[in-house]
């Protein structure tokens, strides 16, 4: 049960993220620079500090207690990540929520998935046994589906007219979007490093009595300061340089409007690393491949939302056909990678040591006291 769970809180993850950039499609008139930097102050400030402390006792005091070391590091791949959170929204300006999530959040489940086993040293031991054997078999089935996917956006490049592309996506352009979705793709797989180098402030989180459950939100702080950081200089950078700062006054556009739509993406984003949290608490000893499951489940969700929107009117059947197929592959993929956590927590159990017998023999009579 604790591995479904764990592929459950993935699923909503999945969720979380392949709907939040909806939203911001509700911004009128306001510069990407401006709507991003709001959206982003709510998704990696406000809300994770919120939720922080409501579900971690002594927050400021598990930080306290954290080693410098440590926080240097979360810190430091939250600020590599956060190269990937900028270029990801250009990329969904490029190539749409459907293959824009296809490209960027597949590359990004294969970096972070299969990195740390490889810097851990423990890659020819998943290699070894079943369950890693078929977690990884399940890594290669969404690489699949990511290229099956992106190979239904060069058929819609190649049938559609210009106009027809426009249509569906105001600046559609697949070479500068797919060269900055493969960028994106490879930086924000950094979130997946900052939550492995982080452990030892979720160990002090459930020392200072926090569930389990939560232990990752008192990470998250950290990881998404520096998020905050790389995105709030580039976004104020281009305010400054497109003379854009005045979205945020200008009486001619709804303001307040704006600013709800940007707080509800931006509180839809910090959703998904909250429920991955959750669910990286449940897969027992193959949590590592917890990050594929949750790019996959974004990819699945990002695609139906992008047939939902239109995003691929006008392209042939051919097309249609294949761009479906891919998300069914990254969807199979989550099956297989979800069995190999299976295998991993049965086998897990199945090699627990049972309680020691008593030294003394066991009588129906009482023992006298010593």
């Amino acid at each position: 049960m604790a591995v479904i769970w764990g592929v459950i809180f993935h699923a909503l993850g999945g969720f979380a993220s392949g709907s939040f950039y909806l939203p911001y499609k509700k911004v009128k008139g306001w510069s990407w620079e401006s709507y991003w930097l709001v959206g982003g102050i709510v998704s990696w400030l406000l809300v994770p500090w919120l939720l922080g402390f409501l579900t971690i006792p002594n927050l400021m005091e598990v930080l306290r207690q954290t080693d410098n070391s440590t926080l240097f590091w979360v810190y430091f791949w939250g600020v590599l990540w956060g190269f990937g959170g900028l270029t990801f929204g250009l990329g969904m300006r490029y190539l749409g929520l459907s293959l824009g999530m296809a490209v960027i959040m597949g590359l990004c489940a294969l970096v972070g998935t299969l990195v740390p086993p490889i810097w851990g040293g423990t890659m020819s031991q998943l290699m070894s046994t079943a369950s890693g054997q078929v977690t990884l078999f399940g890594l290669l089935v969404c690489l699949v589906g990511i290229l099956i996917c992106s190979r239904a956006g060069i058929m819609k490049e190649k049938s559609l007219s210009a106009e027809a592309k426009a249509e569906s996506i105001a600046e559609y352009d697949l070479r500068k979007g797919l060269l900055v979705a493969v960028f994106s793709g490879i930086m924000s797989a950094c979130f997946a490093f900052g939550l492995e180098a982080g452990q030892k402030i979720a160990d002090l989180a459930v020392q200072q009595g926090a569930d389990p459950l939560y232990k990752n939100n008192a990470i998250l702080v950290v990881i998404l300061l520096g998020g905050l950081t790389t995105n709030a200089v580039w976004c104020l950078y281009l305010n400054l340089k497109n003379r854009t700062y005045t979205d945020y006054v200008n009486p001619s556009y709804p303001a307040l409007r704006n600013i709800l739509f940007c707080a509800l993406a931006g509180t839809l984003w910090y959703f998904q690393f909250f429920f991955y949290g959750m669910g990286d608490t449940r897969l027992g000893v193959y949590r590592f491949s917890g990050w594929t499951l949750h790019m996959a489940f974004i990819i699945a969700f990002s695609s139906m939302w992008g047939l939902y929107l239109h995003e691929w009117r006008g392209a042939n059947r051919a097309t249609m056909r294949t761009v479906s197929l891919g998300i069914l592959t990254v969807v199979l993929s989550t099956v297989i990678v979800g069995y190999g956590n299976y295998l991993g927590s049965e086998k897990a159990e199945a090699t627990v040591p049972a309680p020691a017998k008593p030294l003394t023999q066991v009588s129906a009579e009482p023992q006298p006291a010593q």
